[in-house]
């Protein structure tokens, strides 16, 4: 088994304004990736993949790829709009790509192995991948029990703006029940709210998802068909995106898989907005061993 590692790189930063995959934030020169491919390698993961667009391929590879494939196999998968099941075509105009969920199924074309997905542009900390790695060693590769490690809400949100997060709910044995995606968290006057729905208020200890998963295989088909059910569903697909979160909380609701919550302790960094770059390079200037 070749533990790999999945990092979701195709998104354009909208709200960040640029490439922020390859922003350097350490005291090096070092971007945010650098330090989680640091730490999965230290936990034994083999693989790299990158999930990127065509048109990423040269610069992604130049600035990001070579930079660690003396420590790992560094592979490419390409998350476009098209082609889409049934031989439907996007909708004029789209320009975005499908959503976390879509890039995840563009992976499954060089991914055969028990893996993990994290977003190119945050900080996981070293816990994580420790306890993923440890967590899909025991598992083979049609299982359909997964693990996603979750950080307090509290950690997770920017001063500059509005956050998207999904707040999860577990059961007693520490299991997911399901991920209630918020669209607009912000801490407004030391209070944390949902500015689309402002009566909903949360405590800030709320387990959230950070898109840090523990997968196998078995899960390419089981998202290939949510997205279907997706593209059926008779919603505006203009703008929409296929959520890896929501298509997990499906599958969980339907009894065809089982996802453990993995509490992190470690602190998670992101660049969302432009002004976090200041919060996140002061941090990793303390980080020693990287």
């Amino acid at each position: 088994m070749e533990l790999t590692l999945v990092v979701l790189a195709a998104g354009m930063g909208s709200r960040y304004g640029g490439l922020k995959q390859i922003e350097p934030v350490g005291p090096a020169g070092q971007i945010i990736l650098d330090y989680s491919v640091a730490d999965a390698v230290r936990a034994g993961f083999k693989k790299v993949v990158f999930v990127i667009r065509h048109g990423m391929l040269d610069v992604f590879h130049d600035k990001v790829g070579v930079r660690y494939q003396e420590e790992l196999a560094v592979q490419y998968a390409f998350q476009e709009l098209e082609p889409l099941p049934g031989g439907r075509v996007s909708p004029p105009g789209r320009i975005k790509p499908w959503g976390t969920g879509h890039a995840v199924i563009a992976a499954g074309a060089v991914v055969n192995d028990p893996f993990v997905v994290i977003n190119a542009d945050d900080y996981y900390g070293p816990t994580g991948f420790v306890e993923l790695a440890q967590f899909l060693s025991t598992r083979f590769p049609a299982s359909e029990e997964y693990a996603m490690v979750g950080f307090r809400l509290d950690q997770t949100l920017s001063e500059h703006g509005s956050v998207s997060r999904g707040i999860c709910r577990t059961n007693k044995n520490g299991f997911l029940l399901d991920i209630q995606e918020h669209k607009s968290i912000s801490r407004i006057h030391g209070v944390i709210v949902d500015q689309d729905h402002p009566s909903q208020v949360f405590t800030g200890s709320e387990w959230t998802s950070m898109n840090f998963w523990g997968f196998t295989p078995s899960l390419f088909a089981r998202l290939e068909e949510q997205f279907e059910i997706f593209l059926n569903d008779g919603r505006d697909v203009s703008e929409s995106e296929f959520y890896l979160p929501a298509a997990i909380s499906s599958l969980i609701s339907s009894g065809e898989a089982t996802v453990r919550l993995l509490r992190s302790p470690d602190p998670w960094f992101g660049l969302t907005y432009p002004n976090d770059r200041e919060h996140v390079t002061k941090f990793l200037s303390g980080l020693v061993g990287y």
